[in-house]
C-alpha cells in the first residue's frame, strides 16, 4: 500500500494504479478486483463495464488531455495524472482544466515522479492527493514535505485554489477595489 498526501494528511492509499507494459493493448488488460485506477485507453474501450463496478478510476498519461473524458467525468470514482518525469509539466494543465473547464470536484491524484519542491504548485493547480513514486520518501521525509506545504501562505498569482491574484484578495486602507 502506497503512502500519499491527501487533503493535507499522510494516508495509506489503497487505490492500485494499473499500468500497461509497452506494446500491450490497454483495452485488453486484466483488471483486478478492488479499487483500481485504469489507463484512459482501458476506460474508453470498456467504460460501461468499468463504470458499473463503481470502484474504478482513470489515469491520464502526460500526453493525454482531459477532453477525452468529458462525457464520463461524473462516472469515475477518482482521476489521476501521471508525471513520468519531474520536468514534464503537462499534468499541471490537465489538473487545472479538469477543475475549471470540466468542473471535476472528485479526488485528483498526482502520481509518478512528483517531488517535494512541486507539492505546493501541484496543490494550487487542483490536485488534492500527491502520490510520490514508491520508495522515493521515507516517513520522516514525507512528514517534512507535508509541513512544507504551508511555506507559502499567500501566493501572488491566481490559481485553481485562489482564482483571484493577491492584489484582488487583499483590501488596503484607502483603496477601493472594483470587482
Amino acid at each position: 500500500m502506497s503512502k500519499s498526501i491527501k487533503n493535507g494528511r499522510i494516508v495509506n492509499d489503497d487505490w492500485q494504479i494499473l499500468t500497461v507494459a509497452e506494446g500491450e493493448d490497454a483495452a485488453g488488460i486484466s483488471i483486478p478486483a478492488g479499487r483500481v485506477i485504469v489507463p484512459l485507453a482501458a476506460w474508453l474501450s470498456r467504460r460501461d463495464e468499468l463504470a458499473a463496478r463503481g470502484d474504478v478510476g482513470v489515469w491520464f498519461a502526460s500526453h493525454e488531455g482531459p477532453e477525452a473524458l468529458e462525457a464520463d467525468i461524473g462516472r469515475v470514482a477518482v482521476i489521476a495524472v501521471n508525471f513520468p518525469k519531474f520536468v514534464d509539466g503537462r499534468g499541471y494543465s490537465t489538473a487545472a482544466l479538469l477543475r475549471t473547464r470540466y468542473g471535476y470536484s472528485g479526488q485528483l491524484i498526482a502520481f509518478g515522479d512528483v517531488l517535494r519542491d512541486q507539492f505546493n504548485y501541484l496543490m494550487r493547480c487542483g490536485f488534492d492527493t500527491l502520490r510520490p513514486r514508491e520508495g522515493r520518501y521515507d516517513d520522516a521525509q514525507l512528514d517534512a514535505a507535508l509541513t512544507s506545504l504551508a511555506d507559502f501562505t499567500e501566493p501572488y498569482q491566481a490559481s485553481v485554489v485562489h482564482p483571484q491574484p493577491l492584489f484582488r484578495r487583499v483590501a488596503r486602507a484607502g483603496v477601493q477595489v472594483k470587482a
